[in-house]
């Protein structure tokens, strides 16, 4: 359920390009994301800071978009959250010698340093590459089509990088088949 809340907002925002336009369609990730929000913390009690700092910057780019007429400022908005949250897995591994994907995970995966090392490493250059690749898109081909990408090409090669790191950390987990205790 979570999973498809989180993608609530960008399928709005496609649907409302396709019906209205770019800035209408702002808009309405505007306010599918206030009301993602709202919502979490309606059934929840809590939001994550990824989901504060996504609404922060869809409220500033898409209403930079909406104000000013420009639709450059949405489409900086991914690749403005990419960056932001590779940079934050390099600073907290770099700065700080605290792995955070480790520290949001760990309770779910049991894996050794290297391999967690490993997949920060992975995710701040997959967010690094897809922040430039966006903007590639964004400022190279229509806005139809980036808002195709956006929605499409975007969650496709999330979906492959994540079963790459499941493959990837697959080496690292428990088959659930313990050898039996030896008797005395």
């Amino acid at each position: 359920m979570k999973l498809l809340l989180d993608f609530f907002p960008i399928a709005l925002f496609f649907v409302a390009f396709k019906l209205w336009g770019i800035y209408i369609a702002t808009g309405v990730a505007i306010a599918a994301t206030v009301a993602q929000i709202a919502w979490f913390r309606y059934s929840t009690g809590k939001v994550e800071a990824m989901q504060w700092l996504s609404l922060g910057i869809i409220v500033v780019f898409g209403g930079a978009t909406i104000l000013l007429h420009n639709e450059d400022f949405i489409k900086w908005k991914p690749t403005v959250l990419y960056w932001l949250m590779g940079g934050s897995l390099a600073i907290g591994l770099l700065g700080f010698r605290k792995n955070l994907l480790k520290s949001v995970m760990g309770a779910q995966l049991e894996l050794p340093e290297t391999a967690w090392r490993a997949m920060t490493w992975s995710w701040v250059v997959f967010f690094a590459v897809m922040g430039v690749v966006n903007l590639w898109v964004a400022f190279n081909f229509d806005t139809a089509t980036w808002v195709n990408f956006k929605l499409f090409g975007g969650l496709g090669l999330m979906a492959v990088f994540v079963i790459g790191q499941a493959l990837y950390l697959g080496r690292y987990m428990k088959d659930g088949k313990e050898a039996p205790a030896e008797k005395p």
